[in-house]
C-alpha cells in the first residue's frame, strides 16, 4: 500500500472514530459541496484572467467564447457538486431519489449548455457588427436577425431535449404543437403578421438600426433605434419614442434619407426688372462659382438658368447637389452657396427684387387747394 493510501485510510479511521460510521456521510457531503464551491471560484477567476488576455487579440471568437463561458461554467461546477452530494445522501439514507437526481442532472446540463450557447451567440453578434474586430463589420440589422434566429433555435431545441429527458414524448409535443398552432394562428393573426413583417425587414433591409426613415403615407419620421420581431422603435426628432407594428411596413412606402448619395440645393432667386441687362452675367458667374465650390458635386446635375418673368422680378433658379448627405453640414454648405450668390448679385451692381406694385393713372393729377391755404 502506498504512503498516500495509508494516509487517507488513517484519516478515514480517525473520522469514523470521531463522528461514528453512521454520520460519516454528512462529512462527505460537506467536503463535496465545499470542493465544488472552491473549484467554481478558481474556475471563475481563471476565466477572468483569460478574458483579459483575449481582449488584447483581434479575434472576435475567443472574446465571445471566454466571456460567455464564465457564469454557465461556474454554475455547472457548483451544480455538479450539489448533484454528487445528493447522490451520497441518497445512497446513505436509502431514499427513492436516484431517478429524480438523474433527471435533474440531465435537465441542468441542458440548461447550462443552452445558457452558454445563447450567451456566445449574443456576444458574437455584437463582435461581428463592431469595427473593433472587423475591417468591414457586418450590418447591425443582419447580425441582429441572425442572432435572434439562432437564439430561438437553441431555446426551442433545449426545451424539446429537456422534455425528452423528463420522459415526455417529443413527437407528441410536436403533434400537439401542430394542432395548437392552427388555433393560435387564427387567434393571433396580427401577432403573426407583425412577426413576418419583421422577418421581411431583416431579409429586404429597407432600413437598419441608426437610419433616418420617413413615410409619405403615414406620420412616421425619425431614427430607427430597434427592430424587434413585433415592433420597430423609432425615435422622432422631438425625441419621443414611436412604436410601429412591423406589419405596417408591408403596407406603406418608406423613404430612407440616410442612404442618399447626395443632397440637393434647389432655390429660385429674383432680381429687379431694372437689372435685366445684368442678368446674363449674374447667371454665368453663379454657374462658375458652383463649379469651383469644393462642396458642390460638379459631376452631378448642375443648372443655373433664367426661369421666368415674375410679377415683380426676373427669376433664375439654382439646381445642384452637395457631396455630403449630413443634415447639419448640408445646411452650412447651402448657406455658403446662397451668400456667394448674393455677393455675385451685389458685385454686378444689381439688387434682389421684392414685391412691388406700379399704379398707372389716365391723366394728370390735380391737387385742390385746401381751405387753410386760401
Amino acid at each position: 500500500m502506498s504512503t498516500a493510501a495509508e494516509f487517507f485510510a488513517l484519516i478515514n479511521v480517525a473520522l469514523t472514530d470521531i463522528l461514528g460510521k453512521e454520520n460519516l456521510w454528512v462529512l462527505k457531503i460537506f467536503i463535496c459541496v465545499l470542493t465544488s464551491l472552491f473549484a467554481g471560484i478558481v474556475f471563475k477567476r481563471f476565466l477572468k484572467k483569460l478574458y483579459v488576455k483575449s481582449k488584447s487579440t483581434k479575434s472576435l471568437w475567443d472574446d465571445a467564447l471566454v466571456g460567455s463561458l464564465q457564469r454557465p461554467g461556474t454554475w455547472f461546477i457548483w451544480g455538479l457538486g450539489i448533484v454528487f452530494a445528493a447522490e451520497i445522501a441518497q445512497r446513505e439514507t436509502g431514499g427513492d431519489l436516484l431517478e429524480l437526481i438523474a433527471t435533474v442532472r440531465r435537465v441542468g446540463s441542458i440548461v447550462v449548455v443552452a445558457w452558454f450557447l445563447t450567451g456566445f451567440i449574443s456576444k458574437a453578434e455584437k463582435n461581428l457588427a463592431s469595427d473593433e474586430f472587423n475591417e468591414k463589420p457586418m450590418d447591425k440589422t443582419t447580425a441582429l436577425a441572425l442572432g435572434k434566429l439562432l437564439r430561438i433555435s437553441v431555446v426551442i431545441t433545449a426545451l424539446l431535449v429537456a422534455l425528452q429527458s423528463m420522459g415526455y414524448s417529443v413527437s407528441g409535443v410536436l403533434a400537439f404543437g401542430g394542432i395548437g398552432g392552427i388555433a393560435v394562428g387564427f387567434a393571433a393573426k396580427d401577432l403573426l403578421a407583425n412577426f413576418f413583417g419583421g422577418l421581411m425587414i431583416y431579409l429586404d433591409r429597407p432600413f437598419a438600426v441608426g437610419d433616418w426613415v420617413r413615410s409619405p403615407d403615414k406620420n412616421i419620421e425619425g431614427t430607427v433605434e430597434d427592430i424587434g420581431w413585433r415592433l420597430t422603435r423609432i425615435r422622432t426628432f422631438d425625441k419621443r419614442p414611436l412604436y410601429v407594428p412591423n406589419a405596417t411596413f408591408t403596407q406603406i412606402s418608406v423613404e430612407n434619407p440616410s442612404r442618399m448619395s447626395n443632397r440637393r440645393i434647389y432655390e429660385t432667386i429674383g432680381i429687379r426688372y431694372e437689372d435685366a441687362e445684368k442678368l446674363p452675367a449674374i447667371v454665368t458667374e453663379v454657374m462658375e462659382m458652383l463649379r469651383e465650390h469644393p462642396e458642390v458635386d460638379a459631376e452631378n446635375t448642375l443648372i443655373v438658368n433664367f426661369n421666368s418673368f415674375g410679377s415683380s422680378s426676373l427669376d433664375f433658379f439654382v439646381y445642384c447637389f452637395t457631396h455630403t448627405t449630413q443634415w447639419i453640414k448640408y445646411h452650412e454648405i447651402k448657406q455658403d452657396v446662397l451668400l456667394k450668390i448674393l455677393e455675385v448679385i451685389v458685385r454686378n451692381k444689381a439688387e434682389c427684387a421684392f414685391p412691388t406694385s406700379t399704379l398707372h393713372l389716365a391723366g394728370p393729377i390735380e391737387i385742390a387747394p385746401s381751405e387753410s391755404s386760401s
